[in-house]
C-alpha cells in the first residue's frame, strides 16, 4: 500500500513539473524585428539569431512573413542542408505562423519559395528538455519586443491544482503526520 502511494506521489510530482514547465514557455519571434525574410547580404542571419537562446520543449517560434511571399516548412536535416522542399514534415503558408517546439533535438525550417532557402532563409534550432525558471522581476521570456500577454488563467489553474494534489499525495505518503 505504501509503495503504491509513493508511486502515485512520484507521478504527481512529474506531472506538476511538466505543467509548470509549459507555464513558462517562451515565445520567440524568428529574426526579431526583421522577421522571416530573405536575409539580403547576410546569409548567416538566422544562424546568428539563435546565439544566446536556450530553446526548450514547449517554446513557440513565431515566423512573421507576408502570406504569398514566403512560407515556413519544417524539414529533415538532409532537406535543410540541401534546401530541398520535397517531403516536408510541416508547412505553414499563412503568416504569421506559430510553431510549438514539441520534442527535444534539432528542428530545421526553410522557406520553400524559389531560392529563398539557398539565399539564407533557413533556421535550425536545438531543443532541449529541462525546467525553465520563472523570469526575474522586470524581465520576460517573451522575446517579441512587445509586452507579454496576461497570464493564462487556465495554465495557472492547472498548475495550482497540480500542486494541491502533489501536497495531498505527500501528506498521504507521510501518513498524514505533522511535525512541529
Amino acid at each position: 500500500m505504501a509503495m503504491k502511494i509513493v508511486s502515485m506521489t512520484a507521478t504527481l510530482v512529474v506531472l506538476a513539473s511538466n505543467v509548470l514547465q509549459i507555464t513558462y514557455a517562451a515565445t520567440y519571434t524568428v529574426g526579431d524585428t526583421i522577421g522571416w525574410v530573405i536575409p539580403t547580404g547576410y546569409t548567416e542571419l538566422y544562424h546568428n539569431w539563435t546565439d544566446n537562446k536556450n530553446f526548450l520543449v514547449g517554446d513557440i517560434l513565431v515566423f512573421k512573413f507576408t502570406t504569398g511571399e514566403h512560407d515556413v516548412a519544417k524539414v529533415t536535416e538532409a532537406a535543410y542542408n540541401a534546401c530541398r522542399r520535397a517531403n516536408t514534415i510541416l508547412n505553414r503558408s499563412t503568416g504569421p505562423a506559430r510553431i510549438t517546439l514539441n520534442s527535444i533535438g534539432d528542428h530545421h525550417f526553410i522557406c520553400t519559395f524559389a531560392d529563398h532557402c539557398a539565399e539564407g532563409q533557413k533556421l535550425s534550432v536545438e531543443v532541449r528538455n529541462g525546467p525553465r525558471t520563472a523570469p526575474a522581476p522586470g524581465t520576460s521570456h517573451n522575446t517579441t519586443g512587445t509586452p507579454p500577454p496576461p497570464p493564462n488563467s487556465a495554465s495557472s489553474l492547472v498548475a495550482t491544482i497540480s500542486l494541491v494534489f502533489m501536497s495531498i499525495g505527500i501528506q498521504i505518503a507521510g501518513g498524514g503526520r505533522h511535525f512541529a
